[in-house]
């Protein structure tokens, strides 16, 4: 299934701290089209933050202009310009 989806990029950074490096990444997820009507389906953006120690945190937002907010917003967060983001879910 990997195989056949697509990833669109939207935003990466990495933070230094003193426990180790933190990753972030925002990227829209598409599958293929639907074989029935031939028509796309919709990407979902998602940001990850992994190296937290707590645990991997995940967001998920609506649509680009979202996603590009919501890493901005992540970011704020961990270097502690921001409270935390109230994601749509969060595994």
């Amino acid at each position: 299934m990997l195989d056949q989806m697509t990833l669109y990029p939207v935003a990466d950074d990495v933070l230094f701290a003193p426990g180790g490096r933190v990753v972030i990444r925002t990227y829209g997820v598409a599958t293929p089209a639907d074989p029935e009507d031939g028509q796309p389906r919709s990407v979902a953006y998602r940001t990850w933050v992994t190296g937290v120690r707590e645990q991997p945190r995940y967001w998920r937002w609506g649509h680009f202009e979202d996603a590009r907010r919501g890493h901005r917003k992540v970011l704020e967060w961990l270097t502690g310009r921001g409270p935390q983001p109230q994601p749509v879910a969060q595994v």
